[in-house]
């Protein structure tokens, strides 16, 4: 496709109105940009509690927020700031929300679309119809190749900032709290991998949000392991990114902190259970060569381990066996401790073996 028309020094917006990990995932269509037009102003709307993820993010100008849930009078604020402010703007998703806000935003306006839908196919000088069966990232990438530029397929995390009071020397870092019940592996299972990984001389640092439920969680997998050093909601993005960044190896559910992790460059061990890898899976460093099975007992690529219980009804895709956001997972209940350790072992064992060859 041609690449689009613009204006020298253009005005260029991202609406991304998604979670935290999708956020993560829109870098690769903002660093496109920032290649394709250094001179541009690039801008991103998202929602207030997502901007951390884009914070220090080189190749944005300003992060524009709104509320997640606004009322009337806060929506039309919004479309009051971004009116016609914008000679490009971009929706990376194909609700009614994310779409009204690129058409109020840019002079042109670039967005993906559900197949078959005219009206919205008909606000935008450029639409980009959903295919299934793509991941997340090369959906986004499908934008670029719509505005006619080339593609980098390279993510793009928080600038680290060190935090002065953890520890130093080998460490681990376990993210054990994912957002939704049906996402999570058993409690047996996590201080199992943490004493495994303490006896093998790795500092255990446990990650988690602010939240008093996710408090409360963890609490209840950490109670008597003193070993286990705790930082749930005390790192801002840019020190989370930087202890990623370094650990040994990071393991952790289908959740945004796994992204970031796998964007780090850290070894990754990411525990997968309804969630279906080849729309989903992290992004290694250098991208996918080669995409992401539907199920497998340990999958590698690049420095993500993606380790599943291959039951013969995954990955489901559903909101698990109850289909509810609180419902349990058997494919992660039944999970064994030996099964995730057993990746642990192989991210190690590489990580170690490029340390070697660096040296």
């Amino acid at each position: 496709m041609n690449r689009i028309d613009l204006p020298q020094r253009p005005r260029i917006l991202v609406v991304a109105l998604r979670r935290l990990g999708d956020v993560l995932l829109t870098t690769p269509l903002i660093r496109s940009l920032r290649r394709a037009w250094p001179d541009a102003t690039i801008e991103a709307l998202v929602f207030a509690d997502t901007a951390g993820i884009l914070a220090g993010n080189p190749d944005l100008d300003r992060v524009v927020t709104m509320p997640a849930r606004p009322n009337a009078v806060q929506s039309l604020a919004t479309v009051a700031r971004l009116w016609r402010k914008y000679d490009l703007a971009i929706s990376t998703q194909r609700g009614d929300r994310p779409i009204f806000f690129a058409v109020a935003a840019g002079r042109r306006r670039v967005g993906q679309v559900p197949a078959g839908h005219r009206v919205k196919r008909a606000l935008l000088d450029r639409a980009v119809p959903h295919v299934d069966g793509v991941h997340r990232v090369d959906e986004i990438l499908r934008l670029v190749d719509a505005l006619g530029i080339p593609r980098v397929a390279e993510l793009v995390t928080p600038r680290h900032r060190a935090a002065s009071d953890l520890p130093g020397g080998d460490y681990a870092v376990i993210h054990a709290a994912p957002f939704y019940r049906y996402k999570q592996w058993t409690k047996d299972g996590w201080r199992s991998l943490a004493s495994w990984l303490g006896e093998r001389g790795l500092t255990v640092i446990s990650t988690g949000g602010p939240g008093e439920d996710e408090r409360r969680y963890l609490d209840g997998i950490w109670s008597g392991m003193s070993a286990v050093r705790r930082v749930e909601g005390r790192l801002d993005w840019p020190q989370l990114t930087g202890l990623l960044a370094n650990a040994r190896v990071f393991i952790g559910p289908d959740t945004s902190i796994t992204h970031l992790a796998a964007a780090s460059g850290c070894p990754t061990v990411a525990i997968y259970g309804p969630t279906d890898p080849r729309l989903w899976g992290p992004w290694p460093i250098g991208g996918l060569r080669t995409g992401w099975a539907a199920s497998g007992t340990t999958q590698h690529r690049g420095n993500v381990w993606l380790v599943q219980n291959p039951l013969p009804c995954m990955p489901c895709q559903l909101e698990g066996c109850e289909r509810r956001i609180g419902s349990y997972s058997a494919c992660l209940d039944e999970m064994t401790p030996q099964h995730v350790i057993a990746a642990v072992e192989l991210a190690l064992a590489n990580k170690a073996a490029s340390a070697a060859v660096n040296q």
